[in-house]
């Protein structure tokens, strides 16, 4: 799998977050990755290891704008 990944992309997560939801932003990229969830909005900050490990796969960005 791709392990590149950017701010404001969207990754589905290996396990469900406590409100019944894997799907999650990226909102910080660096050492450590801070995600919020779409479902409730709790933020999570993970190093950079531990979600590669955790992440199952990279959505990318939904609302980049189609160039014609």
């Amino acid at each position: 799998m791709d392990k590149t990944f950017k701010l404001n992309d969207y990754v589905i997560m290996k396990k469900p977050h406590a409100c019944g939801t894997n799907n999650w932003q990226i909102i910080r990229n660096g050492v450590d990755i801070k995600i919020k969830c779409l479902n409730c909005g709790r933020e999570v900050m993970l190093d950079r290891l531990e979600f590669i490990r955790k992440v199952k796969k990279i959505v990318g960005e939904t609302n980049e704008e189609k160039k014609p």
